[in-house]
């Protein structure tokens, strides 16, 4: 349409320039062409919005989302002891932002089994004897147990420990004097281990976050071409004139995505095992069948894209919107507990958060459903939710 109005100029601009030759009539034309251009342009509100999108709020939420100083990591203890010297302990560590104290099991097995849940990222044990032996200037630790799926968190982690222990020793009346000698004979020690991944390699961690990635952008990407291009051809509107319901429409666009990622997990874990040395603790059925209940999410958002898109153009646009600030939220690049308030919420709409759990979870720690069936509820409500969403927008736009 744009073509139409301002044709007239173009054509004018060019008729005066091959008469004349002069560069005000070169000008016209080029007036013309500008104002086609941007009258296109401005008439797509998707387009701008995804435009205003990336320059203001993705501005605003990747600073406040991408930092990596530890804070709020859930936090665990067993006080064997009981003892002022141990209430002492326990204070430095909650009174930083570092930890938030989650509970405090009487049993290793509880919060064995909260790691394993993911609910707590560190747990400390303190011994039985651990006030008498301060009091009486004998060497003493206490267990910190870490868990090390994300190698740079648990090394950041395992700073702030170290930190904390020798402010406690400098701190409390409990080490007489010489606080530097003290902790040069290690009479005060945090005896740290680091589950899962003893060694700390962030290749572990790279592998699988890539394995996410990979499925979210494939997941979303394929759907909404798919639409677009029914859209694009004209050939939306014949399949309407046939007698299928829109359900059926979304179901055909699905599977076919749906069944090449899956099969899409095969040389990815093969890979990943092999060549990167992840190890498979978890049962490989178990991971196909969350990596389908995650794919089918990402599905329902690549439909949503497809179906509130008109041209490729805006739906590889609203794609690359999408898919910045899910990865962000995810927890790939930073923790979400050091996120503020506000975008730690906001995460919970993150398919990839739930994802990059449940792959930690089965590969590293041999997790089942046990463990992981808040994350795979949380996937299904977010893929009915968006699938309902875009089953109600097609029957409005074309039925």
């Amino acid at each position: 349409m744009a073509g139409n109005l301002y044709r007239g100029d173009i054509f004018a601009g060019r008729a005066a320039a091959e008469e004349k030759g002069s560069v005000m009539a070169t000008a016209t034309v080029l007036v013309g062409l500008l104002k086609k251009e941007f009258a296109q342009f401005f008439r797509d509100k998707i387009m701008m919005f995804v435009v205003l999108w990336l320059y203001t709020a993705e501005i605003i939420l990747c600073p406040l989302a991408l930092t990596f100083d530890v804070k709020q990591s859930p936090l665990a203890i067993i006080d064997h002891d009981g003892s002022p010297a141990s209430r002492a302990l326990i204070q430095h560590y909650t009174a930083t932002d570092a930890f938030t104290l989650v509970g405090m099991p009487a049993q290793e097995t509880t919060a064995e089994a909260w790691l394993d849940q993911g609910r707590v990222q560190i747990v400390l044990v303190l011994p039985r004897g651990f006030h008498r032996s301060l009091l009486r200037d004998e060497s003493v630790s206490y267990q910190v147990l870490l868990d090390g799926s994300n190698a740079n968190v648990a090394a950041n982690v395992r700073a702030y420990v170290h930190r904390i222990n020798a402010r406690f020793a400098r701190n409390s009346g409990y080490v007489r004097a010489e606080t530097n000698v003290l902790i040069r004979d290690r009479r005060l020690e945090p005896r740290v281990r680091v589950w899962y991944n003893p060694e700390q390699s962030s290749t572990l961690f790279m592998a699988l976050s890539m394995i996410a990635l990979a499925g979210m952008m494939v997941g979303v990407a394929l759907p909404a071409a798919s639409l677009v291009r029914e859209k694009e051809q004209g050939t939306i509107e014949q399949l309407l004139v046939t007698p299928i319901h829109a359900w059926q429409l979304f179901l055909a666009k699905t599977l076919p995505p749906l069944v090449m990622c899956l099969l899409a997990i095969f040389p990815t874990v093969f890979v990943a095992t092999l060549l990167f040395d992840v190890p498979m603790r978890g049962s490989f059925i178990f991971l196909l069948v969350e990596s389908a209940v995650f794919l089918v999410s990402a599905i329902a958002l690549g439909v949503c894209i497809g179906v509130y898109s008109q041209t490729l153009q805006q739906s590889l646009l609203l794609s690359f919107f999408g898919l910045f600030p899910i990865l962000f939220l995810s927890g790939t690049v930073t923790p979400i507990e050091s996120m503020p308030t506000a975008l730690q919420h906001l995460s919970l709409l993150s398919p990839l958060r739930y994802y990059m759990d449940m792959l930690l979870a089965i590969f590293l720690k041999g997790a089942g459903w046990r463990e992981l069936w808040p994350q795979t509820i949380a996937l299904l409500a977010l893929g009915g939710s968006l699938f309902t969403l875009s089953l109600w927008q097609f029957r409005r736009r074309y039925m």
